[in-house]
């Protein structure tokens, strides 16, 4: 009987191992066809996401079709269509309607961008997407004259940015601008191109701030497709991951590295301070007043003596234009009165209309983004008496104009503080 057990349980056995053996392949076999198609799903997810983001072919088409065609022209036309020494290199676009490409232009690093479809001007009185037009590249029209030109340019200036007194000397610098190739005239074509760049908000700041040093250098234009300067650092922060593992992340753990994965403190420092040298180009800058409307530390880089330079100026808005979009939006919270994600008015409930007052200026914005960032890491001697000033700068509220005292004085003591302490450094 014994024995009849034994042989039973010998015979079992095998089976029991092919069973299981069995059972593990089908395991393997589910898990690795899971892992195939999560994996072949996110590629395509990300190549959707590529050729939707990234069209700058047909952006270089349809703008080489024109400059061929005698509609448009610019000094970096006849290097992108004929002679094709301007390169279309990574694509850094987040919106399919306004192409961003790393680029190199001969010998010269740039960034090369160019607004996709009929994209003249950005409308402060909806969203931040920008407002279409019945037809790019349609103004001037065939048989304008230069003065007629000058008109032009003069009027839409002075809706931009409000009268000034200086008001001629921003126009002859926008017109010096359009002569791409300083002939002393400009023809139909070159007008054409300079009045779509006039529209965008980032090209007209590089012209006003163009002695700047934390302002990217306008290199060249063809159309509304325009060559900036290149930023070597395009992030405040040193992490760089691969797109794959940035699915993985949470936002709170993604935040804490960002804050370990930086400059050393002087580096920070000395970033801080052209932050603030940015702030008051901005606001004591010689054509009025801009409000910086997105003032997120994607939007800043550095280069390599870390220097701050602004990656993205397109949400860098003049005050005047801000004000008359303001009066006239419609509002029954405050929150209808959100322009970008750092420019706020109240709503006046009685009139149901937007104040015309932005509540907070650039500085104190600018305070608050890199508080965290300038505070970690910084010398004992100076924290209390920095994190003492930046607290102070972040309670501004108001529009600068209105608190100009209280307001260079807050920006010069940041400035002063953290120039003393890195002064001496080989950071500095």
């Amino acid at each position: 009987m014994a024995r009849g057990l034994i042989s039973w349980a010998w015979l079992r056995k095998p089976y029991c191992i092919q069973a299981r053996f069995s059972y593990l392949r089908m395991k393997y076999l589910f898990f690795s066809w899971l892992a195939v198609f999560i994996s072949s799903w996110v590629v395509y997810v990300q190549y959707s996401s590529y050729t939707e983001l990234c069209r700058g072919h047909e952006c270089k088409k349809t703008i080489c079709d024109k400059y061929r065609r005698g509609v448009i022209d610019g000094s970096a036309c006849s290097s992108l269509c004929d002679k094709d020494t301007l390169y279309l290199g990574k694509c850094l676009s987040s919106k399919p309607n306004n192409q961003v490409y790393t680029g190199s232009w001969g010998d010269l690093e740039g960034v090369i961008k160019c607004q996709m479809g009929d994209i003249l001007q950005y409308d402060l009185g909806a969203d931040m997407e920008p407002r279409k037009e019945a037809m790019l590249f349609d103004k001037p029209t065939k048989g304008t004259s230069v003065e007629k030109f000058k008109e032009m340019v003069f009027s839409y200036l002075k809706a931009k940015v409000g009268e000034q007194a200086n008001l001629q000397d921003l126009a002859n610098l926008v017109l010096s601008v359009a002569d791409s190739n300083k002939d002393g005239h400009i023809s139909l074509p070159e007008a054409k191109s300079a009045w779509a760049l006039l529209q965008l908000n980032e090209v007209l700041l590089m012209v006003i701030l163009q002695d700047k040093e934390h302002t990217p250098k306008l290199l060249g234009f063809c159309g509304n497709l325009y060559v900036a300067e290149k930023v070597e650092y395009t992030s405040l922060y040193g992490l760089h991951l691969p797109w794959l593992l940035e699915l993985w992340i949470p936002s709170g753990v993604r935040r804490s590295m960002d804050q370990w994965f930086t400059p050393s403190w002087p580096r920070k420092a000395k970033i801080f301070i052209g932050l603030l040298e940015l702030v008051e180009d901005v606001f004591h800058g010689p054509f009025g007043n801009f409000l910086m409307c997105d003032v997120s530390a994607t939007n800043f880089g550095y280069n390599e003596k870390h220097d701050l330079k602004a990656v993205d100026l397109r949400r860098v808005v003049p005050e005047a234009a801000f004000r008359e979009a303001m009066r006239d939006r419609h509002c029954d919270v405050d929150a209808d009165c959100v322009y970008g994600a750092d420019c706020s008015t109240s709503c006046d409930l009685t009139k149901r209309r937007c104040s015309t007052d932005v509540i907070q200026p650039n500085l104190a914005k600018a305070c608050r983004m890199l508080k965290d960032y300038i505070l970690r890491g910084a010398p004992l001697d100076v924290r209390e008496e920095l994190e003492k000033q930046l607290y102070s700068c972040m309670a501004l509220k108001g529009s600068a104009d209105q608190m100009e005292m209280e307001h260079s004085l807050i920006l010069n003591n940041l400035k002063t503080l953290l120039w003393k302490k890195i002064s001496n450094t080989k950071d500095s």
